[in-house]
């Protein structure tokens, strides 16, 4: 034999030689894998403060004139007044006190708060605020990591 056919033979050898050996089928078997998903870290508590609650100013109300022919004098007597019915001194927490027991029959409920007390319920919104939109961010996490959308943080 030759060496062109040695060549000849040895190619023919290595391209038709996996075919002369038997061939083992493969099996693909799907299973579920367990994910370790990484816990974040859960917002800090809400603490919030308890605002108390008080009353109304004592602040005197201007009973003025009764007009005149478009014009207002600069004094007159209680009964040419435009609320005669005012006792001198009369108050905005006397007007208070009368319409809420008007309303309800005598008897006298009202709610008000200070200007601190307002400032601590606002601080409480910003708290609330707060641990809402960090929850949110929890939420937003295990959705990316449980499934395979992505979530637009710009748009929350």
């Amino acid at each position: 034999m030759t060496l062109k056919n040695y060549s000849t033979l040895a190619i023919l050898a290595l391209t038709s030689g996996c075919s002369l050996l038997p061939t083992k089928e493969v099996e693909i078997i799907s299973k579920p894998i367990e994910v370790e998903i990484m816990q974040p870290t859960l917002p800090r508590p809400v603490e919030l403060t308890a605002p108390k609650w008080y009353v109304v100013s004592e602040t005197r109300i201007t009973n003025p004139c009764v007009k005149i022919e478009n014009k207002r004098p600069k004094s007159c007597a209680l009964e040419d007044r435009e609320n005669p019915d005012w006792p001198e001194g009369y108050t905005y927490y006397d007007r208070f006190i009368d319409e809420i027991k008007e309303q309800n029959n005598g008897d006298i409920l009202f709610v008000a708060t200070t200007i601190g007390d307002y400032k601590v319920m606002a601080e409480d919104m910003q708290e609330l605020k707060r641990y809402i939109k960090q929850l949110g961010e929890v939420v937003i996490y295990y959705k990316e990591v449980t499934t395979n959308d992505s979530v637009d943080k710009e748009s929350n």
